[in-house]
């Protein structure tokens, strides 16, 4: 059985090889700029390794992961636009670097990219998998557009269940169809494809709350994003919303009136808040909690140790990242 990081060096090199045309120039040359600077590769190589998990055709998972993989890339561009984040993966948004009109040009081409990678798929069970592919991009659209309504709400005004929901459409499942979708190919049974997609997502919630974490505490140099990013745009992430619950009522002021200040000013004050009331540590709780879910669903896998301790592993990788 392939490691994670065969299977992430191969679809790297897959990735590269594939036919993007050279003109328009600025186009594809964003693109190019973009996929580059690639990070963990987390969505394909979870597909990668479904398939490999159930001996199926690498061939027919290669395309799944790299529709999965544009798909997940144009998804990245338009939010940076939404967010204005100045900084994706230690280097400069798209927007940034060639502007917001050719940003959503690139978003627009990376999303046909992926349908069309995703046609190439040969299988006997191809509506099956492209039904999946197209229910979880809507669902991660739907999801983008809580995030967005969650942000307008106001502080306080979005409950941990709500924020629950909208990660999970705008990120886990997104994991989860990943997996799913590599252990499709292979024909693993629908019990089995169950499993991987609960572990899939709960891992994607547990990443997202480690994601919200590390927003606001993380080292840029680690993170490669600006530090408190989501705290300046007035974010609600479970770490304010659950600071809102477990503040006093004085603490509750003075975390609205260090919110209501513009710019990164703010992030400090905000920072110390959330540790004071402990809103930081209860989140690191509901990231282990998350985990361990996931790790239940690979426990009652029907495949070799071997390939359980493969996902344990890549599970503990992801979400052990410096803070």
């Amino acid at each position: 059985m392939k490691s994670t990081d065969q299977l992430r060096a191969g679809f790297d090199a897959w990735l590269h090889a594939w036919p993007f045309p050279d003109q328009p120039a600025n186009l594809y040359g964003a693109i190019q700029y973009f996929l580059a600077n690639g990070g963990k590769r987390l969505r394909p190589m979870l597909c990668l390794l479904g398939n490999e998990l159930f001996s199926g055709p690498e061939a027919e998972a290669l395309h799944i992961a790299t529709a999965v993989e544009l798909f997940h890339n144009y998804s990245l561009v338009h939010d940076d636009i939404m967010d204005n984040s100045p900084l994706r993966r230690g280097m400069d948004t798209v927007h940034v670097r060639y502007g917001k009109s050719t940003a959503i040009v690139v978003g627009d081409t990376l999303l046909i990219k992926s349908m069309e990678a995703l046609n190439r798929v040969t299988l006997p069970n191809r509506k099956q998998i492209m039904a999946l592919f197209l229910k979880t991009a809507r669902q991660i659209c739907e999801g983008q557009q809580l995030d967005l309504d969650q942000e307008a709400a106001g502080i306080g005004k979005v409950s941990y269940e709500n924020y629950l929901n909208m990660v999970t459409m705008k990120t886990a499942v997104l994991l989860a169809a990943s997996i799913t979708m590599g252990a499709m190919a292979a024909q693993a049974s629908a019990y089995q494809q169950e499993l991987l997609y609960g572990f899939g997502k709960n891992l994607g919630i547990a990443f997202q709350l480690q994601d919200d974490y590390i927003d606001a505490f993380g080292d840029p140099a680690t993170t490669g994003k600006q530090q408190g990013g989501d705290i300046i745009e007035n974010k609600n992430t479970a770490l304010l919303i659950k600071a809102m619950e477990l503040c006093s009522p004085a603490q509750q002021q003075d975390l609205l009136a260090a919110m209501a200040v513009d710019g990164p000013a703010k992030v400090p004050a905000v920072r110390q808040l959330f540790d004071a009331c402990g809103a930081g540590a209860w989140v690191r709780q509901e990231v282990e909690r998350y985990t361990g879910m996931a790790f239940q669903r690979i426990d009652e896998l029907s495949i070799p140790e071997t390939g359980r301790e493969t996902l344990r592993s890549l599970a503990t990788q992801l979400l052990i990242r410096q803070a």
